[in-house]
């Protein structure tokens, strides 16, 4: 594991880590009581106490995960490894409905974060298939794996990726960036308007000084920063300016803020941030001093779920959080390994997200019941932060 801890580390660890939970998982039970910090403690709610009826969702390819919904509820779009000829992510629309799935992105290159248009059949997402070295990058990543060596998988803010758009009528998706630099993890605001997302660009957009470019040579992802857009690409706006990655970005329920994840300039520790939509009024609503990441908002907007190690280098949890800030995070998995990368339906009554609980190689998805008056309850029964945090 690299010692500086950006979004490569990040997702070496959750992709390394990752997979599922069972129908009938053993998960803890509560309440009981935890010390989140010096003279504090909190009422914990266990597993049994957010979830009900969880089962696995995705079992095809080498690995899956971020999967969100569709405004009804009725499909999800998701990144799986699953092609033979490709090594790499891929975009996967499941029908709930149907129980099929089929491909959305072009086959080649590598691909991430996918997100539905509201109000269309607009799938949004980041690939590198238009790179011409794809199929090479492919060829060679299949022939390391055949020779049976391993190492860690490790994201590479690679340059060629761009953000894209599919349209569900024609066959070759839209793209909306082009930037010299890496374009992803897009999303789109409530009502379809805007489009949120992080970019690398400004590391090629200007002339880095020596220890700058000291930087980008083991960590592009120091550059990434958050920016908005138009559906259709134009109006490319810069809204973060801090040292350290930013990243993972998505819109409050609402639509009235971003919440996304920030990282410190060392890449060791990252907490939850929002801010209005012209980057103003920045807060930070955690501070686990450790790496909180992958927020995302409960549709009643008191609340974001988000993964954290607090409690261990490499055990990661998911917790929940009051939009404000003003409480500490309340504890919501209690099983070891890896719990991730989670998303509401649009009816706040479910949970998916990520995890290895099936005991096996490789990340999967699943899916729970989600109780939201516990979730408030929890939330309410939580200290306040203290002043200054």
């Amino acid at each position: 594991m690299p010692e500086k801890w950006g979004r490569a580390a990040l997702v070496g660890l959750l992709t390394a880590a990752c997979g599922l939970l069972g129908a009938a998982s053993a998960i803890g039970a509560g309440p009981h009581t935890t010390q989140v910090d010096e003279g504090a403690t909190q009422v914990d709610f266990g597993e049994v106490d957010f979830f009900g009826r969880s089962r696995q969702l995705t079992f095809d390819g080498r690995r899956a995960g971020e999967g969100y919904f569709s405004p009804d509820g009725k499909r999800m779009v998701f990144q799986s490894e699953r092609d033979p000829q490709n090594p790499f992510f891929q975009i996967f629309e499941l029908n709930f409905e149907t129980g099929e799935s089929h491909r959305v992105s072009p086959g080649t290159g590598k691909t991430t974060c996918a997100f539905f248009r509201p109000g269309s059949d607009e799938i949004l997402f980041g690939s590198t298939h238009h790179d011409p070295a794809s199929a090479d990058l492919q060829k060679a990543e299949l022939e390391f794996r055949a020779s049976g060596k391993e190492k860690r998988y490790s994201w590479d803010f690679d340059t060629h990726m761009d953000v894209y758009v599919s349209t569900g009528t024609k066959d070759t998706p839209v793209r909306l960036t082009d930037a010299e630099g890496y374009d992803a993890e897009a999303s789109y605001s409530p009502d379809g308007k805007w489009i949120v997302f992080s970019s690398t660009r400004d590391a090629y957009e200007r002339r880095l000084n020596e220890e700058e470019k000291a930087k980008l040579e083991v960590d592009p992802s120091y550059f990434a920063e958050i920016y908005v857009m138009r559906p259709d690409g134009s109006g490319q706006r810069r809204l973060t300016r801090t040292p350290g990655y930013d990243g993972g970005p998505f819109f409050s329920a609402d639509g009235s803020r971003i919440v996304w994840r920030r990282f410190d300039a060392e890449g060791l520790i990252a907490d939850v941030w929002t801010m209005r939509l012209d980057g103003s009024d920045q807060r930070q609503i955690t501070d686990f001093e450790s790496m909180s990441w992958a927020p995302y908002p409960h549709p009643a907007g008191h609340y974001y779920i988000f993964t954290s190690n607090k409690l261990g280098f490499e055990n990661f949890e998911l917790f929940l959080v009051d939009a404000e800030g003003r409480r500490q995070p309340v504890r919501v998995t209690y099983t070891d390994g890896f719990d991730g990368l989670p998303v509401f339906t649009p009816d706040g009554k479910r949970l998916a997200w990520t995890s290895k609980r099936h005991g096996r190689d490789g990340a999967q998805i699943f899916l729970a019941e989600w109780n939201h008056a516990r979730a408030l309850e929890a939330l309410a029964a939580s200290p306040e932060r203290r002043s200054g945090e």
